[in-house]
């Protein structure tokens, strides 16, 4: 059942979705600031580790967010409902605006533990892992991220048993785990998912349908609403490189070289003080390839990046390619 800031949210919404070692709290506050979406998704983080006493404090970094991201939505995997319970509680006390179940990830590591992707063979675990994880939220909402399916289609089969469980919305990643991202994203299906919500429970408190894969910008989220009929839409790797994404002031338009540089460094710094010893510095790299892009000289300041070791060889790199390299940008 639809409750907490999904039940009060305009729609259609666009919401950003959960990328490990991308939407770490650093790049969050920078899309906050720059291009702030309707809804914000942490990283997900493990509940065997949240549920650890040497697991937690260093889990509980990704977990840190800024007002300013708000509403956001704390991601969980997991396949032991007790902990999903205790973990619901504690984002909860974290004062989450939400909760989101990750039952599409593809990763072995997180199959082997029976979660991620994992749970689309176990329907009943995962309605189990919906219940537990709505009975330590309490007035929080729960949702969940999914796949179509497996190894084939069987949203026909699967999506029933997720809406019988009532989280807040379901998003659904319009491939299944067997194509990865390989394959093109079947929209088609996404928009028989809205039908059979709709014929599952009509009344204005269902769960919201998101739509998510190969969406460009927001125009194209916008057309795929107006197409299938989806609540929102999910946009995930078109944030690479470009935090302004869900900025309508810049859509349609081309940021300045010399702003995306600006906001390159302001990204590596922000990353730097929050994470110093935390996590690697080559984490940022993933970003660089993306900012770094589409111009001339491009590949020769991509290459200067990948050598930097720190925020500072990061801006003399970045100054010195202004001072020399915007001709004619």
């Amino acid at each position: 059942m639809i409750k907490g800031f999904w039940k009060k949210i305009k729609r259609p919404v666009f919401v950003l979705a959960p990328m490990a070692d991308v939407t770490d709290a650093a790049f969050r506050r920078i899309i906050a600031k720059h291009g702030k979406p309707d809804v914000i998704w942490t990283e997900f983080v493990a509940c065997a580790g949240l549920c650890s006493e040497k697991g937690r404090p260093r889990l509980l970094k990704d977990l840190d967010f800024d007002k300013s991201e708000r509403p956001i939505v704390a991601q969980l995997f997991g396949s032991r409902p007790d902990q999903m319970e205790e973990c619901a509680r504690l984002i909860r006390k974290l004062k989450f605006d939400g909760l989101d179940i990750n039952m599409g990830c593809p990763d072995k590591a997180i199959e082997k533990q029976g979660a991620g992707a994992a749970l689309i063979k176990n329907p009943k675990l995962a309605r189990e892992l919906i219940l537990a994880a709505k009975k330590g939220a309490g007035d929080m909402p729960v949702s969940v991220k999914t796949r179509i399916g497996y190894n084939t289609n069987i949203l026909k089969e699967w999506l029933p048993i997720l809406l019988e469980a009532e989280p807040s919305a379901i998003t659904i990643h319009a491939r299944t785990r067997k194509e990865m991202s390989k394959a093109p994203a079947q929209w088609d299906v996404i928009g028989e998912a809205v039908v059979m919500a709709k014929k599952y429970d009509s009344s204005p408190s269902r769960a919201l349908i998101l739509g998510n894969g190969d969406v460009r910008d927001i125009k194209d989220a916008e057309d795929k609403v107006r197409k299938y009929g989806v609540d929102g839409v999910m946009l995930g790797r078109a944030i690479f490189g470009n935090p302004w994404l869900f900025n309508r002031k810049f859509e349609g338009k081309e940021i300045p070289l010399k702003e995306r540089m600006k906001v390159m460094v302001e990204h590596t710094k922000l990353f730097e003080k929050m994470y110093k010893d935390i996590k690697r510095f080559d984490i940022m790299k993933k970003h660089y390839k993306a900012y770094a892009s589409g111009f001339d000289g491009a590949k020769e300041l991509r290459i200067e990046l990948m050598g930097a070791k720190n925020s500072k060889e990061v801006e003399v790199i970045v100054k010195q390619f202004i001072k020399t390299g915007l001709a004619g940008h």
